[in-house]
């Protein structure tokens, strides 16, 4: 009998301890798929994706370095614009991304192991990495191209990286259920933030802007992640109406919002 109960009891480790990494494994494996899929094979697709914010930052340069003697903040242009072009790219691309997330994982969706949470968590991770990746090299390589002094407070820094993962978290999971619910919000969304570009501080300081501006565009969650970031670089700068709680508490709410609604119409999504 003891042989009996021994030789029933051995083929239900490897089942216990399954469902224990089965996640872990899906998400692996969907981010490899995205790495193939969106980077390419080759080294070229992340050439890409570090090439295209340098670009971006170096336009915002020659172009405001032509109309003002110096930015709004310290004396280097390439700088001040990193610090708020690379934030806010950040977290328009985790948007889109966990936004998209469903839709792009729909093939692998139909298999039992594979959920719509394994694929929202392969894109979070995946591109969160590759942007604090890219702007570290981007910043690292200002510091060093212009010799700048490098004084900066990188809990600010990590603090602001993780706020913006957190919000765009948030703005990208409802959104993954309103745009697959609903295909024409995509393009109502689209449209209704365009002018997010001017209105997050990438341009100029919250604090120069007047005073009916600053009391509407407090409300703008992004200009709180910009804010965060230069006060991480520069050390003279307090940004003192950045609000973490505030950022936190509405990504918060809309993350609860935004899964509560994909799992209660999961299937319904799965057959549009």
């Amino acid at each position: 009998m003891s042989d009996i109960n021994l030789a029933r009891r051995a083929p239900q480790r490897p089942y216990r301890n399954g469902p224990r990494f089965r996640m872990a494994r899906t998400v692996v494996a969907l981010m490899l798929r995205e790495i193939a899929t969106t980077y390419g094979r080759s080294a070229g697709g992340y050439v890409w994706a570090l090439l295209e914010p340098i670009l971006g930052v170096a336009l915002l340069s020659i172009i405001f370095s032509m109309a003002f003697r110096e930015p709004s903040l310290g004396t280097n242009f390439p700088l001040f614009y990193a610090t708020g072009f690379l934030p806010f790219a950040m977290f328009n691309d985790l948007t889109n991304k966990v936004a998209a997330s469903v839709r792009y994982s729909r093939p692998f969706l139909a298999y039992p192991s594979v959920t719509f949470m394994d694929a929202m968590l392969a894109r979070v991770i995946l591109n969160a990495l590759t942007h604090t990746t890219v702007i570290a090299i981007v910043l690292s390589g200002i510091f060093i191209i212009f010799q700048l002094p490098v004084v900066v407070d990188m809990m600010s820094i990590f603090e602001c990286l993780v706020m913006t993962t957190i919000l765009a978290v948030g703005v990208g999971t409802c959104n993954c259920y309103l745009m697959t619910a609903f295909p024409l919000y995509e393009r109502a969304w689209g449209i209704a933030t365009r002018p997010l570009f001017l209105m997050s501080g990438v341009f100029f300081l919250y604090d120069q802007m007047p005073a009916k501006a600053q009391d509407f565009l407090w409300y703008n969650p992004i200009l709180h992640c910009v804010g965060l970031m230069r006060r991480g670089i520069y050390p003279t700068y307090d940004a003192t109406y950045v609000s973490p709680g505030y950022v936190f508490g509405i990504s918060i709410v809309l993350i609860v919002f935004g899964l509560l609604m994909l799992v209660r119409n999961y299937r319904n999504l799965m057959e549009r």
